[in-house]
């Protein structure tokens, strides 16, 4: 039988190395429990009816998600795209243009939109808005847009300087000096995208950052776009 004393000269030899490895372990699986306890109840399933402080939309009974244009279309890099089995009418939601003028949904209406929010301070949004860019290049037009909304504090300038160093050109800066976006669309994390419909209203949504330039993105943004238009 091991003595208490040649447990305890184990513990003090242990390396460097192995203990950082023990504590980055343990990090990453305490990261996964907050994200999980944190990710929206939808995201990747729809429940009947959700409550996140405030009531959700319920899913209509005899309804399922993924029903309509859209259905099939999350896999491959939107595999974790939600598509939802009935629009969902986000209410007044506003931020700012470069410009300073006000902006609401209904300057899009007519457009599909792809919707996301993102900051300077999150290390995905900086790939993930290179591929948004291209996006824009290869699909926005007079049926479809990528708003990039901004919910950095303070002034402009960051996020603008943001954009010029990854060479976004095809991005609109869009802004949001009262910080209520975020909890106005029931983001739960960065960045957050929400496709929209010509009028609108939200039909899916995906949370974390997604290859938006991929085949499968490409696929998803057009079948919104020849989508028929829902009551």
């Amino acid at each position: 039988m091991e003595d208490v004393n040649s447990s305890a000269k184990r513990d003090r030899d242990a390396s460097p190395a192995t203990i950082l490895i023990a504590a980055s372990l343990a990090a990453i699986a305490g990261f996964a429990t907050v994200y999980l306890s944190l990710a929206p109840s939808d995201n990747g399933r729809v429940a009947s009816s959700i409550k996140q402080g405030e009531e959700r939309a319920a899913v209509p009974a005899g309804e399922k998600a993924g029903q309509g244009p859209l259905a099939g279309l999350n896999k491959g890099a939107m595999a974790a795209f939600l598509a939802r089995p009935k629009p969902l009418d986000l209410g007044e939601v506003s931020f700012v243009a470069a410009d300073g003028a006000t902006k609401t949904l209904s300057d899009w209406h007519g457009k599909v939109v792809l919707l996301n929010i993102w900051a300077t301070w999150c290390v995905p949004c900086r790939e993930e808005m290179a591929m948004l860019d291209k996006l824009e290049a290869e699909l926005g037009g007079k049926d479809f847009q990528v708003v990039a909304v901004n919910i950095d504090r303070g002034a402009a300038d960051k996020p603008k300087a943001f954009l010029a160093e990854i060479g976004a050109t095809h991005l609109a800066l869009y802004t949001d000096p009262s910080g209520k976006l975020f909890s106005k669309l029931k983001a739960v994390g960065m960045p957050t995208t929400l496709l929209l419909d010509r009028e609108g209203r939200e039909i899916g949504r995906l949370v974390g950052p997604a290859d938006w330039d991929s085949p499968e993105a490409l696929a998803l943004i057009k079948a919104a776009i020849a989508a028929p238009p829902s009551a």
